[in-house]
């Protein structure tokens, strides 16, 4: 196995408290929270107060200034624990992310460090019914008066939804302009007119609270515009990178966890007189998924190192996503053939495991999405 040389030994003492959390605050609850549909803010201050919550964020706002690596730690842990309820990614790698880039000072000492702390809860709203990897087309509308926004439009799929204090909301305050036309706001959970709908029942991610979210007569203090009107699209764009290596980073961990598991499944197990990983086609299946889960992820932890360097673009980025949800997908898929008849029972982690994954050929942009991406970047090479 190529060593990962990215960490360092502070790192890896930072990963085993993250471990231990896991252990302490999420294991023995994360079953009754897939029942709930939804993890309790309790876990959130527990996670700041251990300071595992947005870790790069300055420590004039709260933060403790780290490198990303200890975010990547984070979820990696969280990815490599097979909980998937608490939504500290799409808070802390997102949300916090987009304040702390393109927010004003007033807007970073209000939020930064209520997030830091776990106190508010992060999400972003872009997803709506009729617009999906397609954000230009979002109708969710912005109109000023005096010195608010006043907003109207729906969202769905958002995740942390049911629980979120602050909304880095993508609306329209141009509807004749098209992408120049889309305006982001920071809109707070208590704000008059701003409805949670129901908490949508998934095939995976059960834990993870996932709404629609709807926007009556919304009034939005101007002070509350992330960036400047007509500017939304482009701060989108510039983070679309981070988002889908985020994505990279999940598939990959998932991929090596599952295959770990596989492996000590099928060498417990007998069946014929011998063990499932005695047969050759147990053998070959688990030697595959192992040499392809070695290049994800050195191209993961390459990609990982170029966006530490702010050189990671949205080509190489769309590379990891794709090929990291595709071998993510097909994983689970083969692993829990290999636990047979368990494999299909909620309580196996490999069962959960394959409902959690699906999301990934959707969420941070479509397989579909990357491909074009891909092959516009080739094409542009012929002209």
């Amino acid at each position: 196995m190529i060593e990962r040389t990215l960490f360092t030994p502070e790192h890896d003492m930072f990963r085993d408290t993250v471990r231990k959390f896991i252990e302490k605050e999420i294991a023995p609850y994360h079953d009754q929270w897939e029942k709930d549909g939804v993890v309790p803010r309790e876990l959130w201050l527990k996670a700041g107060e251990a300071g595992l919550l947005c870790c790069t964020i300055a420590e004039e706002y709260g933060g403790s200034g780290a490198d990303y690596l200890y975010d990547v730690i984070v979820f990696e842990e969280l990815f490599r624990s097979g909980f998937s309820g608490p939504g500290f990614l799409i808070h802390a790698d997102l949300v916090a992310t987009y304040i702390n880039s393109f927010g004003t000072e007033e807007q970073k000492r209000k939020f930064l460090p209520k997030m830091v702390s776990g106190e508010w809860v992060g999400s972003l709203g872009m997803t709506e019914p009729h617009a999906g990897s397609d954000l230009k087309a979002i109708r969710t509308r912005a109109v000023r008066d005096g010195n608010d926004y006043v907003i109207n439009g729906q969202k769905v799929f958002i995740s942390n939804g049911q629980l979120c204090d602050v909304l880095v909301l993508a609306t329209k305050t141009d509807s004749d302009a098209g992408a120049k036309g889309i305006t982001l706001f920071l809109v707070e959970g208590g704000m008059e007119g701003f409805k949670r709908g129901s908490n949508l029942e998934k095939l995976g991610m059960k834990a993870q609270d996932t709404s629609e979210l709807f926007f009556e007569d919304v009034r939005v203090p101007a002070t509350n515009m992330l960036g400047e009107e007509g500017q939304g699209f482009y701060l989108m764009m510039q983070k679309l990178a981070q988002e889908r290596l985020a994505q990279a980073i999940r598939s990959a961990t998932v991929t090596e966890t599952v295959i770990e598991w596989t492996l000590e499944y099928t060498n417990q197990r007998e069946a014929f007189g011998k063990t499932i990983g005695d047969f050759q086609n147990t053998q070959f299946k688990l030697a595959e998924l192992q040499a392809e889960a070695v290049v994800g992820r050195v191209y993961t932890d390459k990609c990982i190192e170029l966006f530490m360097q702010d050189k990671l673009d949205a080509v190489d980025a769309a590379i990891a996503k794709m090929q990291l949800s595709n071998l993510h997908c097909k994983a689970v898929d083969e692993c829990l053939q290999l636990f047979g008849g368990w494999g299909y029972i909620w309580e196996y982690p490999i069962c959960r495991a394959y409902a959690d994954a699906r999301i990934v050929k959707i969420a941070g942009g479509s397989i579909e999405v990357m491909k074009t991406i891909i092959a516009r970047d080739m094409l542009k090479r012929l002209r």
